[in-house]
């Protein structure tokens, strides 16, 4: 199977990303997992309901992981490796709220993603939204997403690991 050489990552939510990289890690086969793996386990999660009812009349569920692997597929094919869809790096807004906390004149070290979550928990969004780093509408699942990274690294993981260089 071909890599694709475009960082295909950036494109996709941090929700989908932790979806693949769960089944990337429990899956006990030598085969190649692609996005059509991904959708059929999808589908496999979804009340019957639904995709009987997404068969007959497709309609738009927002943000849903089903779309959102839908829109890969026509893009990259059914056969494109799932693990180029994997995040290994902050969104840029949360790459913005990184690079506050390692550029605070207060920190002697090297901040951590839990330092950066206590930040955030301490009104750092609020206050990069307030200076212009940040829109309203991003700050919104910033905490979502660093805790997705959390959750994968460790509180004790060097946030700058996490930097997204764009």
């Amino acid at each position: 199977m071909i890599r694709n050489s475009i960082d295909v990552a950036t494109r996709v939510s941090s929700n989908l990303s932790a979806l693949i990289e769960s089944r990337l890690d429990e899956a006990e086969t030598e085969q190649s997992i692609t996005l059509a793996t991904i959708r059929d386990f999808i589908v496999g999660l979804l009340p019957t309901a639904y995709t009987e009812s997404e068969q007959l009349h497709h309609f738009d569920v927002n943000e849903s992981l089903l779309d959102e692997i839908n829109a890969l597929i026509d893009e990259f094919g059914e056969s494109a490796l799932a693990i180029d869809f994997v995040q290994e790096v902050a969104s840029e807004p949360l790459s913005r709220a990184i690079e506050a906390v390692m550029y605070d004149e207060n920190r002697h070290s090297p901040p951590t993603l839990g330092a950066v979550r206590e930040a955030i928990n301490s009104g750092l969004l609020a206050r990069l939204v307030g200076e212009g780093v940040l829109d309203e509408d991003e700050d919104d699942s910033l905490l979502a997403e660093l805790g997705i990274l959390i959750a994968r690294y460790g509180e004790e993981a060097l946030a700058e690991d996490f930097l997204r260089y764009e």
